[in-house]
């Protein structure tokens, strides 16, 4: 793993807990002795890498400090439904640069985000994807990997429109 490679991850999984998601402590540690091992600097790291089992309760606040250390610490909006906006547009650009499972990621857009905003238009292509990844059938003649690109697609285009709701994310 490149210093970047490492930055990069750090960065996925402060996204990842500011947005609401469980990231286990193990994980955190992993992350944290990675970047140690790609040479990334921060006078916290080697703490947080070097966690034993019965310390991880320790991990989440070490984590955020390394973070705060090294300029990556992430605040979603305040306002709830531009965090969820941003939460979209977050998980569309994993989509869309490959870093995220078309299935996985428009589902969640479907589950999490869509359901949560009323279903707006801007996010009915990519709720249409998930329907399609989740209800494929070998019979409908479409494989599934061409499901996948117009996932990615309807990624793309999601997030070079930027809708005027998620200008602030």
């Amino acid at each position: 793993m490149t210093r970047d490679d490492a930055l990069k991850q750090l960065s996925h999984i402060a996204r990842e807990r500011a947005f609401g998601r469980q990231v286990g402590s193990d994980r955190l540690i992993q992350a944290g002795l990675d970047a140690l091992i790609a040479e990334v600097e921060s006078p916290s790291l080697a703490m947080l890498a070097g966690l034993f089992r019965s310390e991880e309760p320790e991990a989440p606040s070490l984590f955020d400090q390394v973070l705060e250390e090294l300029g990556l610490l992430f605040h979603p909006p305040a306002d709830s439904g531009a965090a969820t906006w941003a939460m979209a547009h977050w998980i569309a650009g994993q989509i869309a640069d490959g870093t995220l499972d078309p299935a996985t990621g428009t589902h969640l857009i479907w589950a999490d985000i869509a359901y949560d905003l009323g279903y707006p238009e801007e996010l009915q292509s990519l709720v249409s994807c998930a329907l399609n990844l989740d209800g494929w059938e070998e019979s409908w003649g479409v494989s599934v990997e061409e499901l996948n690109r117009e996932a990615i697609e309807a990624a793309k285009q999601f997030v070079r429109k930027r809708p005027a709701a998620a200008a602030g994310s």
